[in-house]
């Protein structure tokens, strides 16, 4: 007998309600999806009052980090350690079915619950080249050090994920028997985010340093990319 994959516990606060089938809760299924991505929005309250900011994240194990300007509203209010969600989404196609009510869209999404608190210090600094070497391995050691007031002015939050729950679909339109003979199109749309062809600064020497951006080429679907890096 196998042990069971890990997986984050379902409660009432993450577990997938409406099309249950399409949820995951699993660690491996949340964090494909989050290793994926690079942009989140982070929901949290502020004296009663929602906010939800978007935030370039990443992840180590089962903790979540995002940073920002330490004049940020967002940061300062969770510098305390208050309870946020953060998901990320991926837009895959889009679903055209023979009636308005069936129109869909294909995607990958992940909701995770945890409280936010302050890294400081040497975690602080760590993480912060840790972000780089994320999405661009290698290029941080060619880069000007952090400076005294850089690290003042930035904020780094973590989190350690509780809960949290995956939903994707991957289908095709889904239309009513009765609606087949209708003549309007059906089907998906793919939906891509695609990088485009790098535009060098006007300043770059003569062979400029390209370490950590050999995968970051003009064609190259982002969610792939970041998605290898993640996996080395």
């Amino acid at each position: 007998m196998t042990d069971a994959a890990p997986a984050y516990p379902v409660t009432a606060r993450n577990r997938v309600k409406r099309r249950h089938d399409r949820g995951r809760y699993d660690h491996a299924g949340v964090h494909a999806i989050l290793d994926s991505g690079m942009l989140a929005h982070v929901a949290y309250a502020i004296d009663g009052q929602p906010y939800c900011t978007p935030t370039l994240y990443w992840r180590e194990g089962t903790r979540l980090y995002w940073h920002g300007s330490s004049a940020s509203r967002m940061l300062r209010a969770q510098e305390g350690g208050v309870p946020v969600c953060l998901t990320a989404t991926h837009l895959d196609g889009l679903v055209m079915a023979r009636t308005g009510f069936n129109h869909s869209a294909n995607y990958r999404s992940v909701m995770c619950f945890g409280q936010a608190h302050l890294i400081e210090g040497a975690a602080k600094v760590a993480a912060l080249h840790a972000m780089i070497e994320r999405f661009f391995p290698g290029r941080d050691a060619g880069l000007r050090p952090f400076s005294v007031q850089d690290i003042k002015a930035t904020t780094v939050i973590g989190m350690e994920i509780e809960e949290a729950s995956a939903k994707v679909r991957a289908a095709g339109n889904l239309d009513e028997p009765e609606d087949m003979d209708n003549p309007s199109w059906a089907g998906v749309i793919p939906v891509a985010t695609v990088i485009g062809a790098a535009q060098p600064c006007p300043k770059n020497p003569a062979d400029p340093i390209m370490a950590g951006l050999g995968r970051y080429v003009a064609g190259a679907r982002l969610d792939e990319v970041v998605a290898a890096v993640a996996a080395g």
